[in-house]
């Protein structure tokens, strides 16, 4: 398999272009996940992932979402989701709600503090990703970069298995 690729060596895996074209995407996503969290922890005092989960549920119709939706989301397992849902609800950021659809089922919504919180760390991020994600880029190639973006998440979302 590895002569159908063209590699044949550690060197020649290691210098072949695909492996480091991938290599760049993940080295740059690693070190502006790093920049912009770090930013948002500093200036708001959020975590990323935090931060993520509250945009979620701003887009989230009313009443709210399943913890199970937040977890499909986020990529995360529902224990996960439940943990930091409850770090938030300590921080008074979302609130449990009762889902009129299942009595037994309980939903998550922001709260004012979760609305205020995520229009904040927005004005910041918006800043942050301009400086660090946009402005180094030609200004010919942003667009079509951004559109190349969504196709790849899409496409990658898309292979995800569904959460049962």
């Amino acid at each position: 398999m590895s002569e159908q690729a063209g590699i044949s060596t550690a060197k020649e895996a290691a210098d072949h272009e695909l492996v480091l074209a991938f290599g760049r995407l993940q080295g740059a996503a690693n070190r502006l996940e790093y920049i912009l969290g770090r930013s948002l922890e500093v200036e708001c005092g959020i975590s990323h992932l935090t931060y993520e989960v509250l945009l979620i549920l701003g887009r989230a119709p009313e009443p709210g979402l399943s913890m199970r939706a937040i977890a499909q989301e986020q990529v995360l397992t529902t224990g996960g989701a439940t943990r930091l849902v409850d770090r938030m609800e300590a921080a008074g950021l979302v609130e449990r709600v009762e889902d009129p659809g299942d009595r037994r089922g309980r939903l998550v919504r922001l709260t004012g503090l979760g609305e205020e919180t995520a229009v904040g760390a927005s004005r910041v991020h918006v800043e942050n990703i301009k400086r660090y994600f946009v402005e180094p880029l030609p200004e010919a190639d942003r667009e079509r970069f951004a559109e190349d973006l969504r196709i790849l998440s899409h496409a990658a979302r898309d292979m995800l298995p569904r959460l049962p």
